[in-house]
């Protein structure tokens, strides 16, 4: 039988490879999200294994010619909808439904306050690019999930949230128009004056 060659460049080869590391990422991320619903994984392990999948899903995702995981997985007949899932909204299940908080010290209160401020001077300083909101947006709904003295349904967790999966569905070099800029900074600002609030009435 002849050998079948898949590739006869350089450049051919290294977009079988690439195709084959999405692949592998796409089927890690399947396999991380089942085990996390079994409870096989801690949600920090979870979390921290999460993110670095879906960082090497967008790296490797803009290196390949599919256009969106759905054709990539209609073409090699993935079946993973756990994964599917979690790449569209492009955060870990924990930062996506948040958790019960577990701190009330003073560390994770100087670290969500100290979240807010970063962000809001991010936007004051005309930030405005994905690839640098989104790690701010992620860290800054983490912290809150993490805070034991916010109600499960403190309703700024839902609208980071959504911002955060807007922010995963454009390209990590698009930026925020001005009137969105605008109105992710007031929606902060009125997140972080009630925070503030709810702490208070819980002193």
């Amino acid at each position: 039988m002849d050998e079948i060659k898949l590739y006869n460049s350089t450049a051919e080869r290294e977009v079988y490879e690439n195709m084959a590391a999405l692949y592998a990422i796409v089927m890690s991320l399947e396999h991380l999200e089942r085990a996390f619903a079994r409870d096989s994984v801690s949600a920090n392990e979870y979390t921290a294994e999460c993110n670095k999948l879906l960082l090497q899903y967008k790296s490797v995702s803009q290196m390949i010619r599919h256009d969106d995981l759905k054709t990539f997985s209609s073409t090699y007949k993935l079946d993973c909808p756990a994964a599917n899932r979690r790449l569209e909204v492009g955060i870990p299940s924990t930062i996506e439904h948040g958790n019960s908080g577990t701190g009330s010290n003073a560390k994770y209160l100087a670290k969500t306050v100290e979240g807010f401020i970063t962000i809001m001077d991010a936007l004051n300083l005309n930030m405005r690019s994905v690839d640098k909101l989104h790690p701010l947006l992620s860290d800054l709904l983490q912290r809150i999930n993490a805070v034991a003295f916010l109600p499960a349904d403190f309703r700024w967790k839902a609208s980071f949230r959504d911002w955060l999966i807007k922010l995963n569905r454009m390209k990590a070099s698009d930026e925020l128009d001005d009137d969105q800029v605008r109105q992710l900074l007031f929606e902060v600002e009125q997140a972080y004056s009630d925070f503030k609030n709810t702490l208070e009435s819980n002193e």
